[in-house]
C-alpha cells in the first residue's frame, strides 16, 4: 500500500487502526508531509502514544438522544487507544483541532480530578439521580487507565454515593474493579455492556488493534458474572458482509460464558470515519470492500451513513430487517432475551465529607 502523506517520512505504525492522519473538519490547513529535498536517508521511528492531563471543569455530560437509554454520562478519557477503525466517537477529536486518524489513537487526554468534580456535582441541592453511563464516547478502560486510573477515580465516587451505574467496554481492565463492581451489583447499582465484533482473533486484531482479543473478552464476561455482575454481550458493530455471519456465534458464546442480555447496532460512519473505514478496507478486505460499502450505502438510505433519530443505530431496508430477525431467533436459541432489571435509584446517598455535622435522627 502506498504511504499515506499524512505521514512524516520516516513515522512507522505499530498496531494502529488508521493508516493516515488527516487534518480534522475544523482546522483551517490540511496536512501534508513533503520531502525537503535533502537527499539523506530517513530515521524510522514508531508512533508512539502520547498522554496530556486535563484539568476537568465538570464531569457529566448531557444528553436528551430518544436513541440511548441515559442521558448522563462521565468520560475519563478523550480519545482511545484501542484503535477501532469504526468508532463512531473518532470525529470528537476534531473539536479538540486533532485528526479523527492516527491522533484519535494516539495523541489522547486523560482527566485526573475529575472525580472530586463528579463528588461535587452529585451534591448539588437540585440533583436528580438517574443512571450514569461510562464508556459512552471513548473506552474507560483502554490501555492507560492502568497507569492513569482515572475510571477508578470516577468509580470510587459512584460507589461512595450508591449511584447507578452503567459501563460499557471491551477492555479486560474491568476485572481490576471487582471489589467495587461486586457490592454495587450486590444492591442492585451496577450492570455492565460488554463489546464483541468478531470471535476471529485475526480479523479483530486488524479491526480493533490494541483492544483485548474476543477469547479474551468472553473470559472477562465469565469473571464479572461469577463475581454476580450482571453482563449484556453487545454486538457492535455489526459490520454488514463482513462480521454479519458472526452474529450466532457471538451470542452463543456469550451466553456460554455467562452473558445473561445482548444487545446489537449496525455499523456507523459518521464524518470522517467514513473515509478511514473505506482506507482500511481497502487495504485489509480489497476483496470486500465493494460489497460491504454497498450494503452499508442500503442500511443507511443511500448513505454511507443516515443520522436520523430512530435510523442511525439499526439503519432500515431488509438487510437491517434480517440481522434483527436472526438476532431475535439467536436470543431465543440461547436464552439471552430477558430484559435486564432496572438499577436501583432509591439508596442514593450523598456520603458525609470530613467536618460536616453528623445528623441526630
Amino acid at each position: 500500500m502506498e504511504k499515506d502523506d499524512t505521514l512524516l517520512p520516516g513515522q512507522r505504525l505499530r498496531a494502529r487502526g488508521a493508516s493516515g492522519n488527516a487534518s480534522g473538519r475544523f482546522e483551517p490547513q490540511a496536512r501534508v508531509a513533503h520531502h525537503d529535498g535533502w537527499d539523506l536517508p530517513e530515521e524510522e521511528r514508531l508512533l508512539r502514544t502520547e498522554v496530556r492531563l486535563e484539568r476537568p471543569r465538570s464531569a457529566l455530560s448531557y444528553n436528551r438522544s430518544p436513541d440511548l437509554p441515559f442521558d448522563r454520562s462521565v468520560n475519563p478519557y478523550r480519545g482511545c487507544e484501542h484503535g477501532c477503525i469504526y468508532c463512531f466517537a473518532r470525529p470528537s477529536h476534531a473539536y479538540l483541532n486533532l485528526s479523527p486518524g492516527l491522533d484519535f489513537e494516539t495523541r489522547l487526554i486523560a482527566r485526573p480530578g475529575i472525580g472530586a468534580v463528579l463528588d461535587r456535582e452529585l451534591r448539588a441541592k437540585g440533583y436528580e439521580v438517574a443512571t450514569i453511563a461510562l464508556g459512552t464516547n471513548t473506552d474507560p478502560y483502554q490501555p492507560i487507565e492502568t497507569e492513569h486510573r482515572v475510571m477508578r477515580e470516577v468509580l470510587e465516587v459512584l460507589y461512595a454515593f450508591n449511584h447507578p451505574t452503567a459501563i460499557t467496554t471491551k477492555g479486560t481492565l474491568i476485572e481490576r474493579d471487582l471489589d467495587i463492581l461486586a457490592p454495587m451489583a450486590a444492591q442492585g447499582l451496577v450492570r455492565v455492556g460488554l463489546s464483541i465484533t468478531t470471535l476471529d482473533p485475526g480479523l479483530s486484531r486488524r479491526l480493533e488493534p490494541r483492544a483485548p482479543l474476543p477469547s479474551r473478552r468472553l473470559a472477562a464476561i465469565r469473571r464479572l458474572t461469577e463475581a454476580g455482575i450482571p453482563v449484556r454481550v453487545m454486538v457492535a458493530p455489526v459490520i454488514p458482509g463482513l462480521t454479519d455471519p458472526e452474529l450466532d456465534a457471538i451470542l452463543a458464546a456469550a451466553a456460554e460464558a455467562g452473558a445473561s442480555a445482548a444487545s446489537w447496532i449496525m455499523l456507523r460512519l459518521p464524518l470522517e470515519v467514513s473515509p478511514l473505514f473505506q482506507d482500511w478496507l481497502s487495504e485489509h478486505a480489497p476483496d470486500r470492500a465493494a460489497k460491504v460499502m454497498a450494503r452499508v450505502r442500503e442500511v443507511h438510505g443511500g448513505r454511507d451513513y443516515d443520522p436520523a433519530w430512530g435510523k442511525r443505530m439499526r439503519g432500515e431496508g431488509q438487510w437491517s430487517i434480517l440481522i434483527d430477525q436472526r438476532f431475535k431467533l439467536a436470543l431465543a436459541r440461547t436464552g439471552l432475551s430477558q430484559p435486564q432489571p432496572p438499577l436501583r435509584r432509591d439508596l442514593f446517598r450523598p456520603p458525609p465529607r470530613a467536618g460536616d455535622q453528623l445528623a441526630l435522627f
